[in-house]
């Protein structure tokens, strides 16, 4: 049976995502990508699914964190973003960390040689044409500003928005390892190697001498549209960091715990505070500074950045910078299809859905996708169940989240264990003295439990589409 396409707006990992659940559920798809022609403040590439801000992934540890069993289920569900991240990995400790241009590259081949995707550049400037009658939107942070109008004046709700952040890329050849180091945090890194990541230490006077230069340096302005705009949390510029605090550095992006400096004169006191690169492409020579995303001035990064130790004579594959992130009031104006309740054959998916994060924006992108498809091909458009990683984030972002006015404003969430429904038993058995006791789980025996019933209970969803 032949089916009317599906429209897509936007080809980010969101987009992406959900053009290839369409098509592998046998609907075609139209993809509408404005780049190159069209160009954003954040992008360099015409590459689909590029990576903006950082090349992770973060945590692939799918029993006792929330991402990582989100990595599982998308794995479980077919997931092409998952699928080119395990291909052009690299080392990240724990983490999973990519080859940014390998993995786009990977991404847009794959949708481009399948026949039921249509790829057409150029930019869909207000609200699609009213014979598209399946459109998902997946515009991303960086939605153009006529289409960004467009939906504002339909939902009737002026929305919310934040900065992003990117953090600078270094060359690694340019490192001095005189005073650098490799070592994951607690030893812990992928496949047994527990050195995925350079480190650069600083003495107590070093960091306060390196703390003060960020609230000093000179800042970007902000154009009109940015001014008073809210920054999110999970990706603060480490200036905006610096401000709130002399110590928030050394207890957050450059904490020394779990960490030991092997050039260490051991009569001296350890380091202060650690400056963190990871691993930015296959070949190991780009590495970007964890945590480091940045307002500072191209000049002023360029001269602060080098006082770290270590990056004396750092050359920069690129500087930091800033954009400013837009999302709607999805528990207002989206229904639990991520339908737009005023216009239902729009359909939202990515990081205007207000989710943070790659994969949490690609994962969107998948149910959005799947919910499409089950449309068009007349079938149930059930979601997971709650307790999976899928089901828990799109329920607190349809629904979950209370934004009465008496708890706030709905913000962007990253997947945590928070979102999951409790475990209804959270006590255990164990036998002492040969007799059988009950006690109360610990904090990370709840997440495993929590993960396993999720992994359990998705396994059980897909078992009714076979």
């Amino acid at each position: 049976m032949a089916f009317a396409p599906v429209h897509i707006i936007g080809g980010g990992l969101a987009g992406s995502e959900a053009a290839w659940q369409l098509a592998h559920a046998g609907v075609p798809v139209i993809l509408h990508e404005m780049r190159p022609s069209q160009t954003t403040p954040a992008h360099e590439s015409e590459y689909l699914a590029e990576l903006v801000c950082s090349n992770s992934f973060r945590s692939d540890d799918h029993e006792n964190n929330a991402v990582g069993l989100l990595h599982a289920e998308m794995r479980a569900m077919g997931s092409l973003i998952m699928a080119m991240g395990d291909t052009h990995k690299v080392p990240a400790g724990s983490a999973l960390a990519v080859d940014r241009v390998a993995f786009a590259a990977g991404v847009t081949e794959a949708l481009q040689q399948h026949p039921l995707v249509t790829i057409e550049r150029g930019e869909i400037a207000g609200l699609p044409p009213e014979d598209w009658d399946s459109v998902i939107i997946a515009t991303g942070p960086l939605t153009s500003a006529p289409l960004s109008d467009a939906i504002r004046a339909l939902n009737g709700d002026d929305g919310l928005a934040f900065f992003d952040a990117i953090a600078p890329i270094v060359y690694k050849d340019s490192i001095n390892f005189d005073i650098a180091w490799m070592q994951s945090r607690w030893d812990k890194g992928a496949d047994g190697d527990s050195a995925d990541y350079i480190n650069l230490p600083m003495t107590k006077d070093q960091y306060y001498t390196f703390v003060q230069a960020l609230l000093d340096g000179e800042k970007a302005d902000f154009k009109d549209w940015e001014k008073d705009t809210p920054y999110f949390d999970g990706c603060m510029p480490i200036e905006v960091m610096a401000e709130r605090g002399v110590e928030t550095l050394s207890f957050g992006p450059m904490k020394p715990v779990g960490l030991t400096d092997p050039n260490q004169d051991p009569n001296t006191p350890p380091p202060y505070a650690v400056v963190q690169l990871r691993q930015d492409n296959k070949l190991g020579t780009l590495y970007n500074m964890v945590g480091f995303q940045t307002k500072l001035k191209y000049g002023a990064q360029n001269e602060i950045f080098r006082t770290i130790p270590g990056l004396e004579n750092a050359n920069f594959a690129r500087l930091g910078g800033m954009h400013r992130n837009t999302f709607i009031n999805s528990p207002k104006v989206l229904d639990d299809r991520l339908r737009m309740k005023a216009a239902p054959r729009l359909r939202f998916a990515g990081q205007i859905t207000g989710v943070e994060g790659y994969v949490e924006s690609a994962a969107m992108g998948l149910l959005a996708g799947r919910l499409a498809a089950a449309e068009r091909r007349g079938e149930p458009a059930n979601l997971p169940p709650q307790t999976t990683a899928h089901g828990a984030l799109v329920s607190h972002i349809t629904g979950g989240h209370l934004s009465d006015g008496k708890h706030g404003h709905f913000q962007p969430m990253n997947v945590n264990f928070g979102l999951f429904p409790p475990l209804e038993n959270t006590r255990i058995e164990y036998e002492r003295d040969g007799k059988i006791k009950k006690r109360k789980m610990k904090k990370a025996e709840r997440r495993t439990a929590m993960a396993r019933r999720g992994l359990a209970d998705l396994k059980a969803w897909l078992a009714c589409f076979i």
